[in-house]
């Protein structure tokens, strides 16, 4: 099938290279004209695990194509992706503008039949904006003759795994009330359906809003499970046994339920500030999604808490190791990310950071340039020279194996703070570490 997808980031740029890989036809359109050389040069302008091959092979192949020509685009695609941002607006909505913008550009070049399929994340309701974009545009044009459908597609990624989510989903939501566009749709996914059928169809709003639901569920349990770690701490529980004990219920399972210091990215934080806001506009009070976000942002001080505690608010003279910069492994997105909340508060009380990351110190220089209190290092390692303690902020896997030799000797006092509960208190204890991490008791190293 020929396809064109409108917005070559996370979303669009992955959902592209692997409908090309499955042997469809895919253009991208940006405006960007520096991404879209480099692009088909087959630099990757993200990090995200297997989509640099997969995209080098498909261009190579021809079944995906860069372009900045919208209207080569339309003309491509019977099928046409929406995938472009929608960053939050000053009230906390999505911002519609460019989602608006793709439609109206449709409309302007049109000749056929176009099926177009909202994949960004939307407020309910966006499809018939979509779909008001293109009939006054069509309507100037005198071509109101035209056809076309307002299909909802939402994206169900994660960032870090987001390719081996696109190639195997768990399911693939499909928001329309019309026949031909659902047979559309499910020739499309059809590669990605042979085990079981994953195509869940329903009607265009219940798509958009089911996008929206499930990050904020995801998020409530994140934002829950950090509440029960603060309340670990006050009663002296462990919140990993704790873990395990409501994990083993089915009803719960074991995902999402690790205490840590907060969630960040591009869409949890994003998402429950939009669907907040679209609950504020129908003059209801969404008591829970205010309670999440509200537990994130103070989950982001947890750390800093402690640090404060056993050092004062005055950091003047204080070096702190800093390992984890991405909001989340397998990732170089800082967006919302904790070490960004950490980094910034060391420096407002005095302290200077010294940070690796495996992917994101090229994104930290970018986002804060050159500045005294910030010094990025190659390694894990050399980041602990001259530092007073260390602070981990992000689970890479590379941090889950501490060399307590190296550590130790490195660090001014053999002092760690673990925002991600990597390690076990009485290990650190035994090895002569004084340890804090997240709603566990600390162990005393004389024990």
């Amino acid at each position: 099938m020929n396809v064109t997808v409108f917005g070559t980031g996370y979303v669009g740029l992955v959902q592209a290279a692997v409908l090309a890989e499955a042997g469809h036809r895919v253009t991208c359109i940006d405006i960007d004209e520096n991404k879209i050389e480099r692009l088909k040069q087959g630099h990757i302008p993200i990090f995200e695990p297997g989509l640099e091959p997969l995209v080098k092979r498909n261009n190579e192949s021809g079944n995906l194509t860069f372009s900045t020509s919208a209207a080569d685009g339309v003309a491509h695609g019977e099928l046409i992706f929406i995938a472009v941002g929608t960053p939050p607006d000053e009230d906390g909505s999505a911002d519609l503008r460019y989602v608006l913008t793709v439609a109206r550009t449709i409309a302007e070049h049109m000749e056929g039949k176009k099926y177009i399929i909202n994949k960004s994340t939307v407020p309910v309701g966006t499809a018939d904006k979509v779909r008001e974009e293109i009939t006054r545009t069509l309507q100037a044009r005198n071509a109101l003759n035209l056809e076309f459908d307002v299909i909802s597609n939402p994206e169900f990624l994660k960032e870090g795994s987001a390719v081996a989510d696109c190639m195997k989903p768990d399911r693939i939501i499909i928001g329309t009330s019309e026949n031909a566009s659902e047979q559309k749709m499910r020739q499309l996914y059809a590669p990605f359906n042979r085990n079981h059928d994953k195509v869940i169809v329903m009607d265009v709003r219940s798509a958009e809003l089911a996008k929206y639901a499930a990050n904020c569920m995801l998020a409530t349990k994140i934002s829950f499970m950090n509440e029960m770690a603060v309340i670990a701490d006050r009663v002296g529980a462990d919140i990993e046994s704790v873990r395990q004990g409501i994990g083993s219920d089915p009803r719960i399972g074991y995902h999402f339920i690790y205490p840590g210091i907060g969630y960040g990215g591009s869409c949890f934080p994003k998402d429950v500030q939009a669907l907040k806001t679209t609950a504020a506009q129908l003059g209801l009070d969404p008591k829970v999604l205010n309670a999440v976000e509200e537990r994130n942002h103070t989950q982001k001080h947890y750390l800093l808490d402690k640090i404060v505690a056993r050092y004062g608010k005055d950091l003047s003279g204080k070096t702190f190791a800093l390992w984890g910069l991405s909001f989340k492994p397998n990732t170089d997105d800082m967006r919302e990310a904790p070490s960004r909340v950490l980094m910034e508060n060391l420096w407002e009380m005095g302290a200077k950071v010294r940070a690796f990351d495996p992917e994101a110190m090229q994104e930290c220089e970018r986002i804060y340039g050159n500045r005294n209190e910030l010094q990025l290092c190659g390694t894990r390692d050399s980041a602990l020279s001259g530092a007073d303690a260390l602070i981990i902020a992000t689970e890479w896997q590379q941090f889950k194996s501490l060399d307590h030799n190296t550590v130790r000797s490195s660090l001014a006092e053999p002092v760690v703070f673990d925002g991600r509960n990597l390690y076990h208190p009485l290990d650190m204890a035994e090895a002569g570490f004084e340890y804090y991490c997240v709603g566990r008791p600390q162990v005393s190293s004389n024990m």
